[in-house]
């Protein structure tokens, strides 16, 4: 028997299944094609990009190529902080420390952005009412108005409806020669937001108010009809509308604001008749069919005076919080004491800080994404 020689070395790797190249080559039937298995193939039926060797399983859908399979993972990034401390802390820490903002500054943004609610639809109408002069109406009228206009992006009028002469107009630093009477008298001829827009004031804050006449012969006659009149074209081209209204609570012009009304406030002065009249004011409404309209009320405690604390301020809070939804303090200010016109910039802290929640409060009471129909 001849006997056979040991196997060379080629030999022992062709048993092997291993090649020249050192590659192992698997055993595949007739037909396929060898895949080395060091080729990684990404599987079209694994499409979290897992591999396996074999065969190809044909072409990758695009729909597969997401951002999350293809982008490398970022830490996520925050706006840098507001505040000293916290900017300083932040800045020292090479931006690796965010604390957040300062207490004061999460605040400002949260009125900021209660203010700023978008509303939708028509325009909304909020009134401010008293029944008795003095306590500030105008004021509070004017300082809404640019409290709002300073953190909105759409359009605010305040319109002086007061057929006794208002004031209104006074308040601001730009005024008009133009009057409700003017609009009244204009109306066919205003087409477009151009045209009203050349008729009112515009104050720093981008509030315009449109100012009653200054004859008060004239003004008396500023009635229902023309109040709607004016109201129908200020709706046109304006998100918000404030009306200052006059004393008289039974003249025809309440009659077609309070008609239109979405929200109202009653201001009072800190004395006891300033309080007993703002709450008669009230009750008026309601018995003459106003109840919602008192349940979405706002009471202003205007402070007229410096250090006056003859009356029982929290007496007053606990009354009117029991019949309105919302009551708002306005602290003295000497800019408002003087009865001229009013710069929102330069107002005290204080000031600017209790107009800013006036103006939350009210758009907080407002309905939102209301279309054409009351």
């Amino acid at each position: 028997m001849t006997e056979k020689s040991a196997p060379t070395t080629a030999e022992k790797k062709s048993a092997a299944g291993i090649t020249t190249t050192g590659v192992q080559s698997v055993v595949r039937p007739t037909g396929e094609i060898p895949v080395p298995v060091s080729s990684a193939v990404v599987s079209a039926a694994r499409p979290g990009g897992i591999q396996q060797q074999g065969k190809v399983a044909g072409p990758e859908a695009a729909s597969l190529l997401t951002a999350d399979r293809l982008l490398e993972s970022r830490p996520s990034t925050r706006r840098a902080p507001e505040g000293f401390w916290q900017s300083l802390l932040y800045n020292a820490s090479g931006h690796l420390i965010n604390v957040g903002d300062a207490k004061a500054v999460r605040e400002r943004k949260d009125l900021d952005s209660k203010i700023g609610r978008t509303l939708g639809g028509e325009a909304r109408f909020v009134p401010v009412l008293t029944r008795k002069g003095g306590v500030g109406k105008t004021t509070v009228t004017a300082l809404l108005g640019m409290a709002l206009a300073d953190s909105r992006s759409d359009r605010v009028i305040a319109i002086d409806a007061n057929p006794d002469r208002g004031t209104l107009a006074e308040r601001i630093a730009h005024q008009s020669r133009y009057t409700v009477r003017d609009v009244v008298r204009d109306a066919d001829a205003i087409v477009g937001y151009n045209e009203f827009s050349d008729r009112v004031a515009r104050d720093e804050t981008r509030l315009d108010v449109l100012a009653s006449d200054t004859d008060p012969h004239l003004s008396e006659a500023f009635n229902e009809e023309d109040y709607t009149a004016v109201a129908d074209l200020a709706a046109q081209y304006y998100s918000l509308i404030l009306t200052d209204c006059g004393t008289g609570i039974v003249h025809s012009v309440m009659k077609a604001t309070l008609g239109r009304a979405d929200s109202i406030i009653v201001v009072t002065g800190g004395s006891v008749d300033d309080a007993k009249l703002a709450s008669e004011t009230l009750s008026w409404l309601e018995v003459n069919g106003h109840e919602e309209l008192v349940r979405n009320a706002i009471v202003v405690v205007n402070a007229t005076t410096p250090n006056s604390r003859l009356v029982k301020i929290e007496e007053i809070d606990r009354h009117f919080a029991s019949r309105v939804r919302a009551l708002v303090h306005l602290p003295y200010d000497p800019q408002l004491a003087a009865g001229s016109a009013i710069s929102f910039a330069n107002l005290l802290p204080e000031t600017r800080l209790a107009a800013r929640k006036l103006a939350a409060a009210v758009v907080e009471g407002l309905p939102a994404g209301r279309e054409n129909g009351r």
